[in-house]
């Protein structure tokens, strides 16, 4: 069957179909645009914002290549070099990484689970907008001067005052406030979409694989980011009205911060990681026309893997005086949580072994990933070991380490994701020629950027050096690795080459090029501002390559206002319809509002009092009904 069977595309009458969409459609002009919550606006917004914040975080990474090509460089400042590869780590671990991984599910979760929108679209928009706010707050202080300088980690005592004098690391520990707080709401956001609004019959064994990656790392999130952000701001308190937590002098503990940094840094690995995980069932199904074997395999490995990554933290801390003891349980952790991801890799060797191969863009960065993820994941075996962990600790061998995993665990499959689902956001193809280029020089130059570090590290040099002597004989291996970044640097110009050109000229997608199994793949591309002319009725996995009984689709919802069917958690049967907001300029002024305050905050305790009375009053007007929006309702429920 294809994707235009009606059996499985079910649509409205043209008349319902254009009501549908103007009930659905964001407000049009200036006000629309700030008003917006539609959650493929939003999604779309949170992906451009994230990517610009990659190259950003890009451009700073090749600064610091070139400082390091040669030896005795006096390209940087050692102040600035500093402030430059806090800005780098920073934005590719708060700005980009795990921000990039929602944004994509904002959009895509909807679609894949049959729901015409996310749960909670309004505080879906507040938390895009928080999170620009909280980078442009970052970025702004950087180039006004005051950037931080104590690593994207930022330890006590070199992040206190004492050591890190001016307002840098404390614009740093706001930005983690906002950024960790956009994740929290949409993690809830995405739980509540995934868990209430699954489309009928959708029961939780019949989630696409992508969803349960979604589920898992939104979880997590949960319990990981409360932790950066309690420590954040002890941090800032300890800068700003004396508090002591973190200065043993007066009773605090060095350590506290890095115990909660990493019991919130060893799982957002996993927050990147999981993700790209579902990019890569969804990818390596299509390409290779079959099912992924061992569906539930692959999803008690997604959860055991989120469950063991809470058990890694003091795998950062080897170098620290912790009982000897203890540090072998964290070394077995680190080893065990590699077995759910080899079975992983097991299942997708199965399904493109038993399928037919289709050698597509897409598939050729998740095959990238199957070599550089094991590669990333036996050095991490090595740094698992607390002797050899010792001697590598702060080497060059641990940042090799480092972008083996997340650059293959994430990178890789993220853009093998844009060039799958980008025809479904765009309703345009890619180029396949210039995707190719793309992926091999990405994959070339990446190899030649990081591989060298490993023996850069063995052979002595320490990370976060702004140069080096030339008798150290470091030198050429450094230059290899700077031409390394710079072949990344023009794959990623090609990608957005190669973005512009489709945008202007590529070839029309149609609902379903690939061919694929999902239900985002059952409607127009790009899709409907309501997604679903009619919400479908799911009766397998893989809806689009199965035959559907009766009845393929939900009958008797409004299309005059915004309602959503609401399902139960485990089977997915209708419960209820429930109406959703309508599009609100104040998700947009609470931002601003609570902008006020998180960065007033840096220069007097006082703004946290005033700076409350406008978050107030915007979280009011939030939520305020409106008499015309209440008035209809009731007419509408209580019509025959």
């Amino acid at each position: 069957m294809t994707a235009s069977d009606p059996r499985l595309v079910p649509h409205a009458d043209p008349a319902a179909a254009t009501a549908l969409e103007r009930t659905w459609r964001d407000p049009p002009g200036l006000y629309g645009w700030f008003a917006a919550i539609n959650h493929k606006t939003i999604s779309k917004r949170f992906m451009v914002t994230t990517m610009i914040f990659f190259l950003l975080g890009g451009v700073l990474a090749l600064l610091v290549r070139l400082q390091l090509a040669q030896p005795d460089a006096g390209l940087l400042k050692p102040e600035m070099y500093n402030q430059i590869f806090t800005m780098h780590g920073s934005t590719m671990m708060f700005l980009f990484a795990v921000p990039v991984m929602q944004a994509v599910a904002v959009y895509l979760v909807p679609l894949m689970i049959g729901a015409r929108s996310v749960a909670f679209p309004r505080l879906n928009a507040y938390a895009y907008w928080i999170f620009t706010m909280g980078g442009i707050m970052l970025y702004a202080a950087f180039f006004a001067g005051a950037g931080p300088d104590a690593g994207w980690f930022s330890y006590v005592p070199l992040s206190s005052l004492r050591y890190s004098p001016g307002k840098g690391v404390d614009f740093w520990a706001q930005m983690i406030t906002y950024t960790e707080l956009s994740g929290l709401m949409e993690a809830i956001v995405i739980i509540a979409t995934i868990l209430k609004l699954r489309a009928p019959g959708m029961s939780l064994n019949r989630m696409p694989l992508y969803v349960w990656a979604m589920l898992v790392t939104s979880f997590m999130v949960l319990f990981a980011l409360p932790a950066v952000m309690l420590a954040s701001t002890a941090l800032i308190t300890d800068r700003l009205v004396d508090t002591q937590f973190y200065n043993p002098e007066k009773g605090g503990d060095a350590l506290l911060w890095q115990h909660l940094f990493w019991f919130f840094g060893h799982p957002e690995v996993y927050l990147i990681f999981i993700p790209p995980l579902g990019f890569i069932s969804a990818i390596v199904a299509t390409f290779s026309r079959r099912p992924v074997v061992g569906y539930p395999a692959m999803v008690l490995a997604l959860v055991t893997t989120a469950f063991l990554a809470f058990g890694l933290w003091v795998h950062h801390m080897f170098a620290t005086n912790l009982p000897e003891l203890g540090k072998t349980f964290f070394t077995a952790a680190s080893l065990v949580i590699a077995v759910p991801t080899a079975v992983q890799i097991f299942c997708w060797i199965a399904t493109l072994g038993s399928g037919r191969i289709n050698f597509r863009t897409p598939l050729l960065f998740v095959l990238a990933f199957f070599f550089i993820l094991v590669m990333g994941g036996l050095t991490g075996l090595m740094l698992a070991s607390v002797s050899l962990d010792t001697q590598l600790h702060d080497s060059f061998f641990v940042v090799a380490h480092l972008h083996y995993v997340l650059m293959g665990g994430a990178v890789f499959p993220l853009f093998g994701a844009f060039y799958y689902w980008f025809p479904k956001f765009t309703g345009r193809l890619l180029g396949e020629r210039l995707g190719r280029w793309n992926f091999w020089l990405f994959f070339i130059g990446f190899n030649v950027a990081f591989f060298p570090m490993h023996l850069l590290g063995l052979w002595g040099m320490p990370r976060r050096v702004y140069t080096y002597p030339a008798e150290m004989g470091w030198g050429d291996l450094n230059l290899v690795s700077s031409i390394g970044a710079a072949m990344i640097g023009v794959s990623v110009l090609l990608f957005l080459v190669n973005v512009v050109r489709t945008l202007r000229h590529g070839a029309m997608a149609g609902p379903d090029p690939w061919g694929a199994g999902t239900l985002e793949w059952s409607v127009a591309s790009p899709p409907p501002m309501g997604n679903f002319e009619v919400i479908p009725m799911v009766h397998g996995r893989y809806p689009l390559w199965q035959p559907q009984p009766e009845p393929t689709h939900v009958t008797g919802m409004s299309n005059d206002w915004r309602e959503v069917l609401v399902t139960t958690v485990t089977d997915a049967e209708p419960d209820h319809r429930l109406w959703m907001p309508s599009s609100s300029i104040w998700p947009f002024l609470s931002a601003v509002a609570t902008t006020i305050l998180f960065v007033g905050s840096i220069y007097t305790p006082w703004a946290v009092v005033w700076a409350a009375a406008p978050v107030a009053i915007g979280a009011t007007l939030w939520f305020w009904p409106k008499r015309a929006v209440v008035e209809q309702r009731v007419r509408s429920e209580s019509a025959p």
